[in-house]
């Protein structure tokens, strides 16, 4: 039986939101038949990468981002904030959700992210793919996942870090406390490692590259062949850029929630991320949910769905949540990577309960 066929592009260095509208143009390139299964090296100019549900204020130390030209991007993908520049990489695969034969996003991302450390592990180090997302070598993260389907189409993303410095990272981004403590650090910086930390010298682009595809080719069971971006997905890019990416205000689509009065705040961490809602109540008794904004570092598929969540919970009864959540996922073509509808529930019904109390304040520069 023939092996699934990828062809394999380098976009070179552009901005973090020139990525990310090639990003989109690959989906819709792939979902029209214009591409066939793909694997995509992605360079980076410095930016400040959040997840597609995040809050920007939030998540990135906007005035340190500033004063360094590091450029603030908001991402097609879910999951939490990261920092890129020329001393990363990052890889994406676009292709058919029957190509490998499974359709469940959760083995999916397993499959792939085991596929990427066995390619890092040539390399020298020991690398492991550690739930939902991350690759490390002791204990360290050495590389990001993240991805979704848009109906048939698999879009899956990662980063590997190679001579990166740290401390930028650690100062560009808001990295919660609780994510710290989890693991018992200190610091952002103490999370990471980079190739050329662990091996004393940091490999060419080329080696990583060509490390990745082995990886994915052993391990995925593909064939791979070189290419070039296509004249579709360029133009493509250049639209997705023009009326919505590259835009500062589809980077601030979420930014400052629950700043004002009368918005209540509550989140919810399980294993599959963090989710926060931010809600307002209305009705004689504040029993009903006025608005709801849904925000966190969580995966689902497609993004748009939490847009649609947060519409469908409109007007409905405070105690009426629970059963509004269920039926909207029971009803919806939605993939949850490790999360669950109960975990929105309780974020909501937290926010219900704070509702009247001052909302998290916004972290300030710490002066680095």
């Amino acid at each position: 039986m023939a092996k699934p066929q990828f062809r394999v592009i380098d976009t070179g260095l552009r901005t973090g939101r020139q990525n990310i509208a090639f990003d989109a143009a690959m989906i819709e390139a792939h979902q029209s038949g214009a591409i066939g299964d793909s694997i995509r090296f992605i360079h980076f100019e410095p930016c400040a990468l959040i997840g597609r549900h995040q809050d920007l204020s939030r998540e990135l130390k906007l005035e340190y981002c500033a004063r360094h030209n590091i450029q603030t991007v908001r991402r097609i993908t879910g999951g939490g904030a990261i920092y890129m520049d020329q001393g990363q990489i990052g890889w994406a695969l676009v292709f058919s959700r029957k190509t490998l034969g499974v359709t469940d996003l959760g083995t999916l991302a397993k499959l792939i992210c085991e596929a990427a450390a066995a390619g890092l592990s040539k390399l020298g180090i020991e690398a492991r793919f550690r739930p939902r997302n991350d690759i490390e070598v002791d204990g360290q993260k050495i590389a990001g996942t993240g991805g979704f389907f848009d109906g048939d189409t698999l879009f899956y993303q990662g980063t590997v870090l190679i001579d990166t410095n740290p401390q930028i990272m650690a100062s560009a981004l808001n990295v919660a406390k609780a994510k710290l403590e989890k693991r018992s650090l200190d610091s952002a910086a103490a999370r990471v490692t980079t190739l050329a930390q662990l091996l004393g010298t940091a490999p060419t682009i080329d080696t990583i590259k060509q490390a990745l595809l082995d990886g994915f080719a052993e391990n995925l069971g593909i064939e791979i062949s070189p290419d070039t971006p296509s004249a579709t997905e360029e133009a493509l890019a250049r639209e997705f850029y023009d009326e919505e990416i590259g835009q500062d205000a589809f980077v601030a689509e979420i930014d400052r929630a629950g700043v004002g009065a009368n918005v209540g705040h509550g989140s919810h961490s399980g294993p599959g991320g963090m989710v926060s809602a931010f809600v307002r109540l209305e009705g004689h008794n504040n029993d009903r949910l006025r608005e709801v904004l849904i925000t966190g570092d969580f995966f689902v598929t497609p993004p748009r769905i939490v847009l649609d969540l947060e519409s469908h919970l409109r007007r409905v009864p405070v105690e009426e949540i629970s059963a509004s959540v269920d039926s909207f996922f029971a009803n919806a073509e939605v993939d949850l990577l490790s999360i669950s509808p109960s975990d929105f529930v309780t974020a909501i019904t937290n926010a219900v309960q704070n509702t009247g109390s001052p909302a998290p304040p916004i972290k300030s520069e710490d002066g680095v």
